[in-house]
């Protein structure tokens, strides 16, 4: 689907954990002073300052590609709800519950045997039905169905807000179908990226062969699919192109599709699509979807077979016997990221689950887990944060009165969503089956499906969550203006029940700041308080804006990543000004604190110095060389390291705090420092 939300961490890693149980060796109520390593200067590298011990204690275990506090919770989380399902198989749940649903497709995820046995049996009629596809009509019938359920092939389509019209659910056609996550990786031509590409063609070849193919047809899939992923590619927009949302709404009559977009059966789609009868649509990105349609317009149907039939092999992969798995692992666990070993099937299992059923696990794990109480703290911090911004808006000396006023505004109408949703997801119509693995996800995919397509051409339910309670995340959604912080990120390191202020202002006040500066942020900023597309600076704002943030731009191109690759300081925007912000606004909420005016030190380190460490231990971890280069192409966040080590030079509290001087390495000149909200 189109619609973005924007996180607090990478998509990638969502994780879930438990917010009340103490964790044997981990402190709940103050910093770990272990995780510090003292040998190294704050000035120098606040991150191997604050971090370096938990580096060195906590190594990469070889199934992942980067390890941080977020997968040590993970873990200790995973044996958790791995307890939580397995209790359920002790009772008899009735068919149908979401106890059974639950335990059933934990179950049957587990189950090697039966997985091995059944092969690739299990997408077999999937695979047939695209191979008697005889002309394009078929092709496009096929792209439509297998999209309900596998990576959308040629293009996406989507239901979501209407970016100029926020009440309503519109549909969306946006660029899609390549399988290695950016256009740089099929268009780059240094070394790094030749081999990747190289290694995507094997994967490609060994998944047909594992599907039962002959060498020779798989090794023709493999150069087929490549050559129309590549075509896609070519016309896809950068990602820093897909962060100007004015650049990506493109709202046309379906009438007017064949004029504007291209020729093509746009009536036939969308009746395959289940979308018949909508006379409008926002496309948008205009030119991947033309050269999609002229892709399957110009290529053979036996290549477009190749085509959809690897869409539908690399999205069950996973789901299959292990040759599948461990093919697909070889790509893109070690090859792209650079993990050595598979997880736990269990713990895959878990995340399917949790895919699939995310709402019907999280209604068991509050009941189990969740306090009361850290939601009644964490309403006192938002209203905390929400005073703050609201003081620094109204102080801010670039900005005109008539933009302040619709900015604070936009603040008085932020949604605030904390815990869990009031009303729970309704699965009493997806059914999960004895029949095999792949065809569960298939079920839950269409069932999700099926739900986003009910909401086209309705006002928009602003009750709705994006993420599951479980999940360790938060997010802004600027079509709903809202903010919010499911049940699994109420935990040390974020937040601490019983803990002192400085650190839950250094870690979830951060987080909370974070999400509200999104709302005002590069992309943000360009909504107004209804969540509609809409310019409400005047001319004079907001080249003031885009000249404080350039500053954040220059300064995060000339971070070195690795060798020689730089961050992307236009990529990563967003992010670091919620960053930036998240920690001026929490700073700022803080030093109202009893804590931040008694100045009275624990163990050692000011308010003002645990406020900073708190911040840092969010981003503790390891990360291996490729997945450094994985998502410096397509994660919109900075690394874990530069998110402390890029965000606190621009912090002036910081220099205070830990005495940093001109001769620090991480010393920047105040007239160099970026200053937004």
């Amino acid at each position: 689907m189109k619609r973005v939300v924007y996180v607090i961490i990478v998509l990638a890693v969502m994780i879930t954990t438990s917010c009340t149980q103490q964790k044997a060796g981990q402190p709940q109520e103050r910093l770990d002073l272990a995780n510090l390593d003292t040998t190294a200067a704050p000035g120098g590298s606040f991150y191997q300052y604050a971090t370096g011990g938990w580096q060195k204690a906590n190594p990469i275990p070889d199934e992942y590609a980067r390890y941080g506090s977020f997968d040590q919770l993970r873990e200790e989380n995973q044996v958790q709800i791995q307890s939580l399902i397995e209790g359920l198989g002790k009772n008899e749940n009735p068919t149908g519950s979401n106890a059974q649903k639950v335990g059933d497709l934990y179950k049957i995820g587990i189950d090697s045997v039966k997985l091995n046995a059944d092969g690739g049996e299990p997408m077999r009629s999937q695979l047939e039905e695209i191979a008697a596809a005889s002309g394009k009509k078929d092709i496009i019938r096929l792209a439509a169905r297998i999209s309900r359920y596998a990576s959308n092939p040629f293009f996406g389509f989507g239901v979501g807000p209407d970016d100029m019209n926020s009440s309503m659910n519109i549909a969306y056609l946006y660029q899609s179908g390549i399988g290695m996550g950016d256009r740089d990786y099929y268009l780059l031509q240094d070394d790094h990226t030749r081999m990747v590409r190289g290694e995507y063609g094997k994967l490609i070849k060994a998944q047909f062969l594992n599907a039962g193919y002959s060498d020779g047809d798989a090794g023709k899939a493999a150069v087929n699919v490549l050559n129309v992923e590549t075509k896609l590619a070519e016309a896809h927009f950068t990602r820093e192109m897909r962060r100007q949302p004015e650049l990506n709404y493109h709202k046309i009559p379906v009438v007017d599709l064949n004029t504007q977009v291209a020729p093509f059966e746009w009536t036939y789609y969308f009746e395959e699509m289940g979308a018949a009868g909508i006379d409008s649509l926002n496309v948008a990105q205009i030119e991947p979807v033309k050269t999609a349609v002229a892709i399957i317009d110009s290529e053979p149907v036996e290549v477009l077979r190749d085509y959809l039939s690897w869409k539908v092999i690399n999205s069950a992969a996973g789901y299959l016997s292990d040759d599948f798995v461990n093919a697909d692992f070889e790509f893109y666990g070690k090859t792209l990221s650079g993990s050595k070993e598979l997880r736990p099937r269990w713990r895959r299992s878990i995340d399917a689950v949790n895919e699939s059923l995310g709402e019907a696990v999280g209604q068991l794990y509050v009941q189990k887990y969740f306090p009361p109480e850290a939601k009644e703290r964490m309403l006192v911090l938002v209203d905390n944060l929400k005073t703050a911004l609201s003081e620094r808006i109204g102080s801010l000396e670039w900005m005109s009165d008539a933009t302040k006023e619709k900015a604070q505004e936009k603040l008085g109408t932020f949604i605030v969503k904390i815990g869990y949703p009031d009303k729970w997801k309704d699965y009493s119509s997806l059914e999960i089956k004895n029949d095999s693995y792949w065809q569960n996800r298939i079920r839950a995919a269409e069932f999700a499906y099926a739900e986003m397509i009910d909401e086209l051409g309705k006002p928009v339910d602003r009750t709705k969550w994006y993420m599951s309670p479980q999940t360790v995340n938060a997010y802004y959604n600027p079509s709903s203006n809202e903010i919010c912080f499911p049940a699994g990120i109420l935990q040390p390191p974020f937040f601490y029940m019983h803990g002192d202020d400085a650190v839950n202002y250094g870690g979830i006040g951060v987080v909370i700041g974070h999400e509200m500066t999104h709302g005002f942020d590069d992309q943000g900023r360009k909504f107004d308080k209804e969540g509609n597309l809409a310019d409400w600076w005047t001319a004079e704002d907001a080249q003031r804006f885009e000249e404080r943030a350039n500053v954040l731009v220059d300064y995060f191109d000339n971070i070195v990543v690795l060798d020689t690759v730089r961050a992307n300081g236009r990529f990563t925007l967003g992010e670091n000004i919620a960053d930036h912000g998240g920690l001026q606004v929490s700073y700022h909420a803080f030093l109202k604190t009893p804590q931040a005016r008694s100045g009275e030190q624990i163990d050692g380190f000011t308010p003002a110095q645990r406020f900073f460490l708190s911040y840092a231990a969010l981003w503790a971890g390891n990360v291996r060389d490729a997945e450094i280069l994985r998502l410096t192409k397509i994660d919109p966040h900075s690394l874990g390291k530069w998110r402390v080590n890029g965000a606190l030079p621009h912090i002036g509290a910081w220099y205070e705090a830990f005495g940093i001087q001109p001769s620090d390495p991480m010393y920047l000149p105040e007239e160099g420092r970026a200053s937004i909200w």
